[in-house]
């Protein structure tokens, strides 16, 4: 129940060999109740880049926060909003996907958003923190152009949806991982924990890794997908992986932040090594207990999951990573963008080794 196209059956079988735990109806993050999200692309010549919201629930973000930790893997990026999530453990906002050089102007269209809908903001409320990652799509898009303003984060977050495309779309459009399309891809996992079944789902936007070190389904792919392609890339592993876990699970801050840890995981599993130049961040959030803004209580007790029992937690955030990386290269169509530069699809690589046996 999404809106990125069905994959052929040898391509669905690829998937189920990701992990062993239940994956959700839509196998996405938006199985995680009230979350909801929505694209804004753009693609045009040498323009190839866009937007991606995402909102936590239902409610109003600033009143209603979603507990939230993050965690730095390599710090080579310039997201922003991760100080006040690292310090106060919540988010007061929804979260936008970017390219690097328009972090700025989704910020803005950020803050803009909550502005119109949060009279308080700057008056008796003091002010938002606007959480914006990015990476970096030059390769295809003209990043310089600065092609993203502020009117494409409201037109993006006023269409959020439960239902989504993956690969080159939003924020994806112009991104590249393992020298092939990359971009936007999700998934999500079951988690039971006594009698009662919880979602946990991923979100990543893909731009980094090299080919030849490539590894799908725990099967290296990479030499072999090398000798389809006429333009070899050589060098150290360089670009940037946003990864968002989002689950309705009660965990706390600290829980959210190991859990965000474990992302890494799924990532290694599929070739990275997170390179010198490469940003690679993630975050975690619960809808479950939120953080009222408007609360007279003194003291909060905060629900959290038995320690004893979170392993399954960690498992699944690993496996929904890594499907979820593998997802934003299967659906992602290939592009020619920026001087002529072009990224080829796995899906179109791998179609013609499935066509030569």
């Amino acid at each position: 129940m999404n809106n990125t196209p069905d994959l052929p059956p040898y391509l669905v079988e690829i998937q189920s060999r990701i992990g062993t735990m239940p994956k959700g109806m839509r196998n996405t993050i938006c199985d995680v109740p009230g979350v909801k999200l929505a694209h804004l692309t753009l693609k045009e010549c040498e323009c190839q880049t866009g937007v991606t919201a995402l909102t936590t629930h239902n409610e109003h973000p600033f009143y209603v926060r979603t507990r939230a930790a993050a965690h730095v893997f390599n710090g080579f990026g310039k997201s922003t909003g991760l100080v006040q999530v690292e310090e106060l453990g919540e988010l007061e906002t929804p979260i936008l996907l970017t390219n690097t050089l328009s972090v700025g102007a989704a910020s803005e269209g950020l803050i803009r958003h909550m502005l119109e809908i949060t009279p308080e903001i700057g008056l008796e409320a003091g002010t938002v923190n606007p959480v914006v990652f990015e990476c970096n799509d030059g390769y295809l898009n003209d990043i310089r152009a600065l092609s993203i303003r502020p009117e494409h984060v409201l037109e993006a977050l006023g269409n959020v949806s439960r239902d989504f495309e993956q690969g080159a779309v939003g924020a994806g459009r112009g991104m590249s991982c393992f020298g092939l399309k990359g971009g936007i891809g999700s998934a999500s996992r079951q988690v039971k924990v006594g009698n009662n079944t919880f979602h946990l789902g991923v979100l990543v936007l893909s731009n980094m890794g090299r080919l030849p070190d490539f590894i799908l389904a725990g099967e290296p792919m990479g030499e072999e997908l090398q000798h389809s392609i006429d333009k070899i890339e050589n060098g150290p592993e360089k670009g940037s992986i946003i990864m968002i876990v989002g689950t309705d699970l009660p965990l706390s801050e600290r829980q959210l932040k190991r859990v965000a840890k474990r992302t890494g995981v799924g990532l290694a599993r599929t070739g990275s090594y997170l390179g010198h130049g490469s940003g690679d961040i993630a975050l975690a959030f619960t809808t479950a207990d939120p953080v009222l803004f408007k609360s007279r209580r003194k003291t909060m007790t905060v629900e959290q999951i038995d320690e004893r029992r979170i392993d399954r937690v960690f498992r699944a955030t690993a496996e929904a990573t890594e499907e979820a990386i593998v997802n934003s290269m299967l659906y992602a169509q290939p592009v020619i963008g920026r001087a002529g530069n072009n990224r080829y699809a796995l899906a179109d690589l791998l179609a013609d080794l499935q066509n030569k046996m």
